[in-house]
């Protein structure tokens, strides 16, 4: 019955930080640590100038979203796959095989503007609060150890994790929202967001809907969400001279990005 009593106040205790979602300052621990983590499991592109590439057409987005509680960094990922995702706390992965499939510079701008959604629109703290609660026992022998207070609380969370994909399984609503956030702030970093929705019609086209890559998962069905996208482009604030194409840089850093990946699968 003591034990019972001692461990009450911990079970009660992280059912409150389950129930809520992380803050920023938590967010951002997490993040980092997992982060770290998976530094060495990443085939990461290290190259200087596909790196300030990406980074150059975030930067245009994140000030078109203004003030943001995180810093944000973005990381190119070898991997043909098609596909993007986001680390809590602003960290972002593009695989080199989304930036090979865009056409212009608008449909790059779209992958990257929706993954800075799901991080501005708190999803990824919203799913790990989700899993925790379904870990209660679990979390409190992390609680125990410090999670609440100092860095070390975020060395617990990111331990716990037993797969990234878990905080970017994103449902309706939420893809959704990414979808919304992506429309209305392309306009305003100067870039057309047409281009997000013809990047996921060329996805679509390829996939049948099959084996969709995150930021083109079955939630909604494809054929719905492009309906969706297309439906709010079309009464988005939109000034003359948004931007589709880049004077040719896109094509460059392609180039660049094949000569880098071919010359690794030789080594």
């Amino acid at each position: 019955m003591r034990a019972l009593r001692r461990l009450l106040p911990w079970t009660l205790l992280v059912a409150a930080v389950a129930c809520s979602t992380l803050t920023p300052g938590q967010e951002k621990r997490l993040g980092d640590d997992l982060a770290y983590q998976t530094q060495a499991s990443l085939p990461l592109v290290r190259d200087p100038y596909v790196l300030d590439y990406v980074e150059d057409i975030a930067a245009e987005v994140l000030r078109a979203a203004g003030p943001q509680p995180f810093t944000y960094r973005f990381y190119v990922v070898q991997d043909p796959d098609v596909n993007a995702f986001a680390m809590p706390g602003g960290h972002i992965y593009i695989n080199t095989g989304t930036i090979l499939m865009a056409r212009n510079v608008s449909e790059l701008s779209g992958v990257i503007a929706h993954e800075i959604g799901h991080v501005v629109l708190r999803h990824l703290a919203e799913n790990y609060s989700r899993q925790q609660w379904a870990n209660i026992g679990r979390q409190a022998a992390v609680l125990g150890t410090g999670l609440v207070g100092g860095p070390a609380g975020a060395v617990g969370l990111a331990g716990d994790l037993t797969a990234l994909g878990v905080l970017n399984s994103f449902g309706r609503e939420a893809e959704r929202e990414a979808d919304g956030f992506a429309i209305e702030v392309l306009p305003r970093a100067g870039y057309d967001p047409q281009g997000m929705v013809t990047f996921f019609q060329t996805l679509a086209n390829q996939t049948g809907g099959a084996g969709a890559p995150t930021f083109l998962s079955s939630h909604p069905a494809t054929a719905e969400r492009i309906a969706d996208a297309n439906a709010a482009v079309a009464i988005a604030e939109r000034t003359p001279g948004l931007r589709r194409d880049d004077g040719g840089k896109l094509e460059i850093i392609q180039r660049r990005i094949r000569l880098l990946t071919e010359g690794a699968g030789r080594r």
